[in-house]
């Protein structure tokens, strides 16, 4: 009854932008739903704070590291804030258990044998934070595959992590495990790599100046991406001894498709050194793009969330992200499709249903809900849903799960249309505005996970204490609703005129 889900933790050399907040809502919407259903959830987000690059990044605004990195931490802090990230725990590599850790894993890593020293001569990209084998450059043109950036040669002394002894049993854990890499598309892109052959990584830098030192006579810097994975250990109280606490082994890591080989190769061979068992699920979702190209600062095509927050709101925001696109694709970003999105799905849906159920309410009943009923049709559709975005969610598909709520969202508004509850008797039309009550306060639970704000706004309407630590995903015992004298309405989601 566990469930330990992470984001990556971001690199704190640029603001939050619309990739790390698609992660993370797409995190706290698992999260929330685990813990509506009764789960022990331990949610997990931070920043990356080691690098050259952060050095530079601090040194160019004139100011220290620290300073620096408290800064650019605290503003992944006030974003997920402001978007309504539920985390248990936000972790910064620069803490000193985290430190600890790294130090930890290293030392043990090198009494197994599974870390050595050597020496490192090839190429090495300092934005990417990484080592090019030549084989991946173009000859004529070394600059690095990923970000089109010059490389520089570099030859030095290292500790390597003897990635290479982890080959056969990699492959061999993912074809008995294929699930582990999700989507499942993304499977046989690792497995080829793994199948070119896995070079012994080099795990420590002599000229880093910002860095954890390793636990060695020469105290070179630690790699930062050796050293960013082992947050995930650190959450869960990783001991000198090799234990961990109740929620260990990850049940969900969520990442961009761009750092997948990192986890689906390095983070796995580390764990399999350690002996520790292995995360359920490592699932790479897409990019966000404009014109068919991936937004990025450097592109000048960047999205400002805040900008889109002040224009839709927080809900809307989430919605969009998580309803547009099959999670684990890339999705074509335009304000087009947000505007439509909303009208057609908030507004016109969801909005509509509530606004113009409750309106009955104060008409017929003078704002009484009257006696719960629910049709056998309506009984099954409800289970049906329940069960259906239960299977969604475990597969951290959003966007079908939002289409199985949106199906009884459709019926209660074509049940109104239908049974016209304004021109029938009474009896008829306290069992139609029953249901839709009922059947609001269902989809009130079931949206939460995505769009929490509205949630709290159905159940002020409905004169609900709004409590989120109590919000429990179930069809049980919804009587309390008879007799309840509604509370003050508002419009759920105003339409956008384009």
């Amino acid at each position: 009854m566990k469930f330990y889900i992470t984001t990556p933790i971001y690199y704190v050399n640029a603001d939050p932008h619309i990739g790390h907040c698609y992660t993370t809502i797409a995190a706290d919407c698992l999260s929330r739903y685990h813990r509506i259903t009764g789960k022990d959830v331990f949610f997990l987000t931070g920043t990356d704070e080691h690098g050259d690059k952060i050095a530079l990044a601090a040194e160019k605004k004139g100011i220290s590291v620290k300073q620096f990195t408290d800064e650019m931490s605290g503003m992944f802090k006030k974003m997920w804030e402001k978007i309504g990230i539920s985390y248990t725990r936000f972790i910064r590599t620069t803490e000193e258990q985290h430190i600890n850790t790294v130090k930890t894993v290293f030392k043990k890593l090198m009494d197994k044998g599974d870390i050595y020293l050597g020496t490192y001569s090839g190429y090495y990209c300092t934005p990417c934070e990484f080592f090019i084998p030549k084989a991946k450059l173009e000859e004529n043109n070394p600059v690095c595959p990923d970000c089109g950036r010059s490389v520089q040669v570099l030859k030095e002394n290292s500790y390597f992590f003897s990635l290479s002894k982890y080959e056969k049993p990699l492959l061999k854990y993912l074809e008995d495990n294929p699930e582990m890499i999700q989507p499942p598309f993304r499977i046989d892109e690792v497995k080829n790599f793994i199948s070119q052959g896995l070079n012994d990584l080099s795990i420590t830098r002599q000229g880093a100046i910002w860095g954890i030192q390793s636990p060695t006579p020469e105290k070179y810097s630690v790699y930062v991406w050796f050293d960013a994975l082992l947050n995930y250990l650190t959450a869960v109280d990783y001991t000198d001894n090799g234990t961990t606490n109740k929620y260990w082994p990850p049940d969900v890591q969520l990442i961009g498709k761009d750092i997948l080989r990192f986890h689906a190769i390095i983070w796995p061979a580390m764990l399999m050194a350690l002996g520790l068992p292995l995360p359920r699920m490592i699932f790479a979702h897409g990019w966000w793009t404009i014109d068919s190209q991936k937004i990025s600062k450097s592109k000048g095509n960047i999205i400002k969330p805040l900008e889109l927050i002040d224009r839709f709101g927080v809900d809307g925001f989430r919605y969009f992200l998580l309803r547009e696109v099959p999670f684990g694709l890339d999705g074509e970003y335009s304000d087009e499709k947000f505007i439509k999105r909303f009208n057609s799905d908030l507004a016109n849906d969801l909005g509509n249903l509530v606004n113009r159920t409750l309106n009955l309410v104060e008409k017929l009943f003078n704002g009484v809900i009257p006696g719960l009923y629910l049709s056998t049709e309506m009984e099954n559709l409800i289970d049906t849903v329940m069960v259906n975005v239960e299977h969604f969610m475990n597969k951290a598909n959003f966007s079908d799960a939002l289409v199985e709520i949106w199906k009884l969202i459709t019926q209660l508004n074509k049940l109104l249309d239908t049974e016209k509850p304004w021109n029938s008797s009474v009896d008829s039309a306290k069992q139609t505005i029953s249901q839709c009550i009922a059947g609001i306060y269902l989809i009130s639970l079931l949206v939460y996970p995505f769009i929490p704000e509205t949630t709290r706004k159905i159940h002020v309407m409905f004169n609900i204490d709004f409590s989120e630590n109590e919000i429990m995903l179930n069809k049980k015992n919804l009587t309390f609703l008879n007799g309840r004298k509604i509370g003050k309405r508002e419009i759920l989601f105003m339409r956008i005129k384009k």
